[in-house]
């Protein structure tokens, strides 16, 4: 299973279920006492499940650095072995896990083994990411960037929209599946957040920590290395942008929130 740090799970997951939480309806969070959040992370979504409730919510997580930053009751274990007894939860969810498992048809079946009730996914559709910015090459380069690492991902990070295959495979009654989009915008004034992005962008950081990935794929280290000089002069220009404050960013991550009935 692939492992993220602190701050790109703040970074990517921030503002998620801000403006509107009518997505996760299907839950029925009122009706839930025992919910276990799986893959938790820092927390994001155990916060909400909480604010949306009056029952227990336990966060569990295979690393524990980052149960350290989360609230309340947590679990260090593992998403496909959980250390939790049969129906011993109402509800059991998670969000962006399935993605990185090797077997989510596995792990939703643990799921279901803990879950007395219902089991939910919060899963992306990477391949849909759309990018909007006043830097015209960024668009174009983001599409390029995010295809050849897509590529030499070996899990299904395209899953959100085809999550209810996995559960239905899981033997799960599919309840519903509705999308939510989470939009991640960059404008003036720039915290310290976007100006750090912009300068990994310039220096082609960000593009090196996901060279391994993308050479795992049919990219070449020579496609690797053009596209990563055609990422640093765009990140050039975003760096320019923001010193005048002409720079704005719209990133649309389309999330899809599948719920079957154990």
């Amino acid at each position: 299973m692939r492992r993220f740090s602190a701050d790109y799970l703040e970074s990517t997951r921030s503002g998620m279920w801000a403006d509107s939480r009518e997505a996760l309806s299907d839950l029925e969070l009122g009706e839930c006492q025992r919910m276990l959040d799986v893959g938790c992370g820092t927390g994001e979504l155990t916060r909400v499940l909480r604010e949306e409730s009056n029952g227990d919510v336990v966060g569990l997580d295979a690393d524990a650095d980052l149960l350290a930053s989360v609230p309340g009751p947590t679990v260090r274990g593992d998403a496909t072995r959980l250390p939790f007894a049969d129906d011993s939860v109402d509800l059991v969810v998670c969000q962006a896990l399935l993605i990185n498992l090797p077997d989510p048809v596995a792990a939703v079946r643990e799921f279901a083994r803990v879950a007395s009730d219902r089991v939910a996914a919060v899963e992306p559709n990477n391949g849909a990411v759309t990018v909007q910015s006043t830097v015209d090459s960024e668009p174009r380069l983001a599409r390029r960037a995010r295809s050849l690492f897509l590529d030499g991902v070996g899990t299904d990070v395209e899953l959100g929209a085809d999550a209810a295959d996995v559960f239905a495979a899981a033997d799960l009654d599919v309840v519903s599946t509705r999308r939510y989009d989470q939009e991640l915008t960059v404008e003036p004034p720039y915290g310290e957040g976007a100006v750090r992005a912009a300068r990994r962008k310039a220096t082609g950081e960000g593009l090196a920590t996901d060279r391994e990935t993308i050479l795992a794929g049919d990219t070449t280290p020579e496609e690797y290395d053009a596209l990563r000089e055609q990422w640093r002069e765009m990140g050039r220009a975003v760096v320019t942008q923001i010193g005048t404050e002409e720079y704005e960013r719209r990133e649309t991550v389309p999330f899809f929130v599948t719920v079957g009935r154990v």
